[in-house]
């Protein structure tokens, strides 16, 4: 009996300290999750996880057709639609060995103009299949190339003229004769005007890395080559005669000509060099420096002191020759300042409004 009744005690005892902890772990776990549930609160609502976007990208097939015989080169798979005409060429040379990224021409349609290297396949693809005649446009010479000729061949023939070779001039003709202070004078600005070109194609114009047919090369070389040689013979002759009216003439003449030949110097460095705003596309304003001024009433200032200068050649050397070059640059630098003026109107209307292309108030 008395062990029954010990036994019934530590029941009691042990349910009575079971219930006390089951209290304990229930108190315990709700101030955990009071905790918790503040912690939540002040962390505030949960984000969304942000979707993963994948990027699709468009790609397409190119089809490269000789313009000539229609028939089918290669096609290149896998082109982006950021690839330009550049890269396309680069690829198909890697497709195609023998046809060099220089000397291809790429067209949509043949007999139609070649595509940019800038062009992108995107601009001008109208479905995910795109189709361009080749054509091998034969030998390549760099812009960089062709100015230096241009340029360096005028410098040296000049002055071999210049020097009154005895296989030119009539050696005995060339002793006797005493040469007038013009012909020194012509000699040291023809000279001033194709260093500056030189140095300015080497250290101020930013030539485009592109290609150019040979011929063009042979053809500009031709041109002021020929020219040159014309020019030199009449004014180096031994039987030369000085202009008209004298010194005031010629010194008018110098002055102008070293004037024009410095305003076509600052003008090309100043469209060399982006804006104050680092945006080259924009149309260049007058600064502090006087020779700028012109584009207060040109478009194409450089024109206008590059034709000065040869008027004022023609004047001072008084020779048919350099008249007649004169005459033909000018309608040249026309024909471009005119379609620069055009362009710059569809560009920058508000910024040339009543300004001429080449010549102040008349052309």
């Amino acid at each position: 009996m008395f062990k029954r009744q010990k036994s019934l005690a530590s029941e009691r005892k042990r349910g009575l300290l079971s219930q006390r902890a089951t209290r304990f772990i229930l108190k315990d776990d709700m101030r955990n999750f009071h905790f918790l549930s503040k912690l939540v609160l002040s962390a505030g609502p949960l984000k969304p996880t942000p979707a993963v976007k994948h990027s699709k990208t468009t790609h397409f097939e190119i089809e490269i057709l000789d313009a000539q015989t229609r028939k089918q080169i290669c096609i290149l798979d896998k082109v982006t639609q950021s690839s330009t005409i550049h890269d396309v060429k680069q690829k198909f040379h890697k497709a195609c060995p023998k046809w060099y990224p220089s000397r291809v021409g790429l067209q949509l349609e043949c007999g139609g103009p070649f595509l940019k290297d800038c062009i992108t396949i995107q601009s001008i693809a109208s479905s995910s299949i795109v189709t361009l005649y080749a054509t091998d446009l034969g030998q390549q010479v760099s812009w960089t190339t062709v100015f230096l000729a241009e340029y360096t061949g005028p410098l040296l023939i000049y002055l071999l003229f210049y020097l009154r070779i005895p296989c030119i001039y009539d050696g005995k003709e060339s002793a006797r004769r005493f040469r007038h202070p013009v012909v020194h004078l012509a000699c040291f600005c023809h000279c001033i005007h194709y260093i500056r070109y030189l140095l300015e194609t080497l250290f101020v114009h930013k030539v485009s890395a592109g290609h150019t047919p040979l011929k063009n090369l042979i053809m500009s070389c031709a041109f002021y080559w020929g020219f040159t040689s014309w020019i030199a013979y009449y004014i180096n002759h031994p039987l030369y005669t000085p202009p008209s009216f004298g010194n005031r003439q010629i010194t008018v003449s110098a002055i102008n000509f070293l004037i024009c030949e410095a305003g076509n110097h600052f003008i090309n460095v100043m469209l060399s060099h982006p804006n104050h705003t680092g945006n080259n596309a924009c149309f260049p304003s007058p600064n502090y420096n006087p020779f700028t001024w012109m584009f207060f009433l040109v478009s194409c200032p450089n024109y206008t002191y590059e034709i000065g200068s040869w008027i004022s050649f023609t004047v001072m050397t008084q020779t048919l020759p350099v008249g007649i070059f004169t005459l033909l640059m000018s309608i040249q630098m026309s024909l471009w300042a005119q379609k620069k003026h055009k362009i710059y109107l569809r560009k920058f209307s508000s910024y040339i409004h009543r300004k001429s292309a080449m010549i102040p108030f008349i052309l």
